[in-house]
């Protein structure tokens, strides 16, 4: 090879390198700085949710989200700065958007119902109630999801726009409920004196409501006999209380006055046989 030949094949490898090297320095810089500003606007943002008192669930699942997508945005940036198409990139990052855009739209939802359930208060923490078909203790109304105990202990998440659409019962808001049972009686037993004692019984429960007497009347007949209806009324808290200790008061006063069980007999006939 001709000397000078040699000497332009190394200044063109050098110039390659050092533009390479520039490169390469500039994504390093690049890189540096962007990582900078994306922990500042993530810390900017927790800020602000903190001082809305946001919960930190939420709060850290923002923060997330924003660090995520700052950290894509660099990336292709670095892409494109090193002159590599980002098309592509581009629009991944668009249907990745539209699909967030979509699943936020259900929290924005969420969210407003939320707002509505805040304001119009059809139930507050501590209450029990039946919303988004499930029956529990209300612990926590949060920005997306109402949060409830049910009876068996269960925590259960329902959100705030299927809380809200819905049917919402709240047995707290009244100061007494109803308990509803009833009592079969056997056909040879007077109905009468069986609502005499079990209107004394059940009164005598406690946390039967004073002011509210049971109701203790015949609800229907059937082929066993009268039917009562044995209807104690009470505050939400003590409901299951009082509905067992009522089952027991109809046990107790039956065998207490000596009524016949109810039980179903049957007659079995025989035909005569033919000669």
């Amino acid at each position: 090879m001709d000397p000078s030949q040699a000497n332009v094949a190394v200044q063109s490898a050098i110039t390659t390198l050092t533009a390479v090297a520039f490169k390469v320095a500039g994504a390093i810089v690049l890189y540096i700085v962007g990582r900078w500003l994306i922990s500042i606007v993530a810390k900017a943002v927790q800020r602000t949710l903190e001082k809305q008192k946001v919960d930190p669930t939420i709060l850290r699942y923002v923060g997330t989200v924003v660090t995520v997508l700052l950290n894509i945005a660099l990336v292709i940036s670095i892409l494109g700065y090193f002159g590599v198409q980002t098309t592509t990139f581009a629009a991944l990052l668009a249907g990745a958007g539209l699909a967030i855009g979509t699943a936020w739209g259900g929290l924005l939802s969420n969210f407003a119902a939320g707002a509505f359930i805040v304001v119009l208060k059809p139930f507050k923490v501590g209450d029990f109630v039946n919303a988004g078909d499930v029956t529990g203790t209300v612990r926590h109304v949060g920005l997306f999801v109402t949060t409830l105990d049910t009876p068996d202990g269960v925590q259960t998440y329902v959100g705030n726009n299927k809380v809200f659409g819905g049917t919402i019962q709240n047995y707290s808001a009244n100061p007494t409920r109803r308990v509803d049972l009833v009592a079969q009686l056997h056909q040879t037993v007077d109905p009468l004196d069986a609502i005499t004692r079990l209107k004394a019984a059940v009164a005598a429960i406690p946390n039967v409501s004073k002011e509210t007497p049971p109701d203790v009347e015949i609800l229907s007949f059937s082929e066993l006999g009268p039917v009562l209806a044995v209807r104690p009324y009470t505050h939400t808290d003590h409901y299951w209380q009082v509905y067992f200790d009522t089952n027991k008061a109809i046990v107790t006063v039956a065998g207490t006055a000596g009524y016949p069980a109810p039980e179903r007999r049957m007659h079995v006939t025989r035909a005569p046989v033919s000669a």
